[in-house]
């Protein structure tokens, strides 16, 4: 029979190790977030500059990129609702990522913002993506199932919905 005798420093590297660990944990999300939420603003700021993308018609308008996948799509009847009022359409759409990125970001209204993020990628995959082969390589199925860790688990460390919460049990 072996016996394992430890020592105090072998139990202070255990609790030292622990410790990374859970804060490694803690943090874990935090890549994902910035990574998205800057994208989505990066995004939803690309297109608001982008006047062609604003037109209901013309070479790299939203209108004629919902024309081009109307027949294509998993769900038409989504493209025939953008299609009703393409620049409106660009224009929310553009504001939304905006808006999911910020909140993404700062981690404002964490898991609102990343269940807009997941109907964004969503309608995106239904529509634009969904005639790509294999399926993998379209990248808003990717930027779907990313969101949805942050739908989960929120934005727990580095972000205002953290202060707010921090701040309301002080106050209790």
């Amino acid at each position: 029979m072996t016996h394992v005798y430890r020592t105090t420093a072998t139990y202070a590297t255990d609790e030292a190790r622990s410790t990374w660990k859970e804060r490694a944990a803690r943090h874990s999300l935090l890549p994902l977030r910035l990574f998205l939420g800057v994208t989505f603003i990066y995004a939803g700021l690309d297109k608001l500059t982008d006047s062609a993308f604003l037109s209901a018609s013309g070479a790299g308008s939203i209108g004629e990129l919902m024309n081009n996948v109307r027949n294509t799509s998993a769900v038409p009847a989504l493209v025939d609702m953008a299609l009703k009022n393409p620049e409106g359409f660009g224009y929310a759409m553009a504001l939304g990522e905006l808006a999911v990125g910020i909140g993404t970001l700062v981690g404002l209204l964490a898991r609102l913002a990343a269940l807009g993020g997941v109907l964004i990628s969503l309608s995106l995959w239904l529509t634009v993506s969904w005639q790509t082969e294999p399926y993998y390589y379209g990248n808003d199925l990717a930027y779907l199932m990313a969101w949805l860790p942050l739908v989960l688990a929120g934005a727990a460390t580095f972000s205002l919905d953290a202060a707010l919460a921090d701040r309301r049990r002080r106050d209790l």
